[in-house]
């Protein structure tokens, strides 16, 4: 067993895709053998697209805000690290 390596996160990303694909087909399949009006199942079908959309728009912002968080921390983090550094550094360059 592997610990401290960690697989990249491009698999989550790729399951989640699926995910997402395998629910919209689901629901699309749903939906046609409903027995439903043309007209009724287009406005079901709008209402269904307009709802994914704002969720995953959602999660875009979400995504977005939790990556540019991340990035601020870790640059806050830099700075404090280099910063604590710069006395050793001073220190090894005189002797």
């Amino acid at each position: 067993m592997r610990e401290g390596k960690y697989e990249s996160s491009s698999n989550v990303g790729t399951a989640i895709t699926f995910l997402l694909i395998g629910l919209g087909a689901g629901a699309a399949v749903g939906m046609l053998f409903a027995p439903k009006t043309g007209r009724q199942l287009r406005r079901d079908l709008r209402r269904s697209y307009d709802n994914a959309r704002e969720t995953f728009g959602d999660w875009k912002e979400t995504a977005r805000d939790f990556a540019e968080e991340a990035i601020e921390r870790g640059s806050d983090l830099a700075d404090d690290l280099r910063e604590r550094v710069k006395p050793l550094a001073r220190g090894i360059r005189r002797s």
